[in-house]
């Protein structure tokens, strides 16, 4: 049987579990669609940050910080695989390159659309931006609703958690992550 047969056979199962009747008219194509969904909503395990990244650096002899707010992100958390629903906020400061700014996004999409715990996913986000771009320095800070949360368990609606990563001069000097936080921190108080 191929993988995407077995998907939708599990899917299948899941409806009959929780007591539905799979044949009914509008349950007859939910395990496709289910499947197409986890295709582009986990499409993340394709991509390869450094790629998306290498295809738009170019030099530059700006070495202010870039800010790219309120990246809007979807994901799911790795221990219930319900929705977490966020804002990402990146910085660099770029040493000789810069990145065009479309590919930071694609970067926080590459983690965001994998299982994830928010405290990894702000960490590789920082992390691929530090490794490939090499600027002087990358803060990252993710503010998210996490469903798990909110539709399940202690049932807090709308209870945010805020992570941040820091690598360089944004972890080094305080002037520059100062500068960093009050740039984004308008973000917050919306």
């Amino acid at each position: 049987m191929n993988k995407e047969l077995e998907f939708e056979n599990s899917i299948k199962n899941i409806l009959e579990y929780i007591g539905e009747d799979t044949q009914r008219e509008g349950l007859l194509d939910t395990p496709k669609r289910v499947r197409k969904a986890f295709d582009f909503m986990c499409s993340g395990y394709n991509q390869c940050p450094k790629e998306i990244i290498q295809k738009a650096l170019f030099t530059s002899t700006n070495d202010e910080m870039v800010v790219v707010k309120d990246i809007e992100f979807y994901s799911f958390c790795e221990h219930h695989m319900l929705p977490i629903i966020g804002k990402a906020h990146v910085a660099y400061i770029p040493n000789g390159k810069v990145v065009g700014l479309s590919k930071i996004p694609r970067v926080v999409d590459v983690f965001a659309r994998r299982l994830q715990i928010q405290e990894q996913m702000t960490e590789q986000i920082c992390d691929a931006l530090n490794e490939h771009l090499k600027p002087k320095g990358v803060a990252v800070i993710v503010d998210a609703r996490h469903m798990c949360m909110e539709m399940r368990g202690v049932e807090k609606i709308c209870s945010t958690t805020i992570t941040s990563s820091l690598r360089g001069l944004f972890k080094s000097d305080k002037k520059t992550k100062d500068e960093f936080l009050s740039i984004v921190s308008a973000s917050f108080q919306k």
